[in-house]
């Protein structure tokens, strides 16, 4: 790794009082019904976790892995599921719980697969979105927060593996060498 340093960028207390508005909203919006979270492996894994538990209704969890490939680093938007969900969609009121949204290629790919199996509802949620990064439109129904163009880590976001398990957001910054 690259010589650096993190960079608080979004406290662990706002992120926890973020994710309990939203799943204060989550609770509102399904009043009197059942939600399944569909996890995005692996960095969403802390994030639905913690949101899970601040929704006041029955919630039911799933996981998903995928990679995304395509030359370079850059995504091409061409997803393999690496693992598929254990449960059918059918007939379920989904929401997708991402830990971040950048270019949406592989989240507007996602969407429209899940679309395919048939669920009552199907929303998208993530804790942080890049919009200034966006090739693809997706329509986010939950946001935790919108950040720039920077390179996060924290809250499941990783640096090689890295920093997953940092209680806050924090940005990598290079030092000069």
């Amino acid at each position: 790794m690259d010589k650096h340093h993190v960079k608080v960028m979004i406290s662990e207390e706002d992120v926890n009082k973020r994710i309990r508005e939203i799943g204060e909203a989550i609770t509102k919006d399904y009043a009197g019904k059942s939600v399944h979270l569909v996890c995005v492996l692996k960095g969403g894994s802390f994030f639905m976790c913690e949101l899970a538990k601040r929704i006041d209704l029955n919630v039911s969890l799933d996981f998903m892995s995928v990679s995304s490939y395509g030359a370079g680093t850059k995504s091409s938007g061409v997803v393999r599921i690496v693992k598929d969900l254990d449960e059918p969609l059918e007939g379920k009121d989904v929401i997708v719980v991402e830990d971040i949204i950048d270019s949406g290629r592989t989240l507007s790919y996602l969407m429209a697969l899940l679309k395919d199996r048939h669920p009552a509802s199907l929303k998208l949620c993530t804790l942080l979105d890049k919009p200034d990064r966006r090739v693809v439109d997706v329509d986010v129904d939950y946001t935790g927060f919108k950040i720039p163009d920077a390179f996060v880590v924290g809250y499941g976001l990783d640096y090689d593996q890295v920093y997953r398990n940092l209680p806050y957001i924090g940005e990598v910054v290079f030092d000069p060498e």
